[in-house]
């Protein structure tokens, strides 16, 4: 991690443990001393961004109890030798389809219905191709700290179409894939993993 981003790791870990203590709590001597360590790592990120302290301190503490990274799924479609992207409307730039699982579902359900959500496409979840702490990538880092697994998923029925969070939806040759990747969300690492899985399914799972 480059060191202009170290207070942003600081915060996150200032923000994990202040908020396991206050859930432990047992006097209010141990709730206030959480209660301003979550203050403090509110104040480290507003004062190296734009956000205010406020905003943050709700943020960090939206979540009750121990606190977890977050489990972002994405899914790797081939079809006839291309590879099915979208086009983020929040960034413009371009990623694997995919999202934040929700509670209650498994993870090959989430990203199943997580490409249905931003393409039209209904797929089947067939295999893990890795799984990756998605914090590990240079340049600005997310508020939370998160996990992202990749599946390599089979092709339905449906036909493409962009959502309220895609602007486009298409498939592309290998060769030809487009650019800039929105890089929290698709590296290029995951899609030469992708593609390596594609192209032999016995190569093992990837792992951070």
């Amino acid at each position: 991690m480059s060191e202009t981003l170290k207070w942003l790791d600081w915060a996150r870990e200032i923000q994990s443990l202040a908020h396991t203590s206050l859930h432990y709590a047992q006097n209010p001597f141990e709730v206030s001393r959480s209660e301003r360590l979550l203050e403090i790592a509110s104040e480290i990120v507003a004062a190296n961004s734009e956000m205010e302290t406020q905003e943050v301190l709700i943020a960090f503490t939206a979540q009750p109890g121990y606190i977890t990274p977050k489990v972002d799924v994405r899914a790797a479609v081939f079809r006839g030798g291309e590879l099915l992207l979208v086009r983020e409307a929040m960034d413009g730039r371009w990623t694997l389809p995919g999202g934040w699982a929700d509670v209650g579902e498994t993870p090959s359900l989430a990203v199943e219905r997580e490409v249905q959500e931003e393409t039209g496409l209904t797929v089947q979840a067939n295999r893990i191709v890795g799984v990756y702490d998605a914090n590990r990538l240079p340049g600005e880092l997310p508020l939370y700290h998160a996990y992202k697994l990749l599946f390599l998923c089979e092709p339905g029925d449906g036909d493409l179409r962009p959502s309220e969070e895609t602007s486009e939806v298409a498939f592309f040759p290998i060769e030809e894939l487009p650019s800039p990747l929105s890089s929290y969300r698709t590296a290029p690492r995951h899609i030469q993993d992708a593609i390596a899985a594609s192209n032999d399914p016995d190569i093992p799972v990837v792992f951070d």
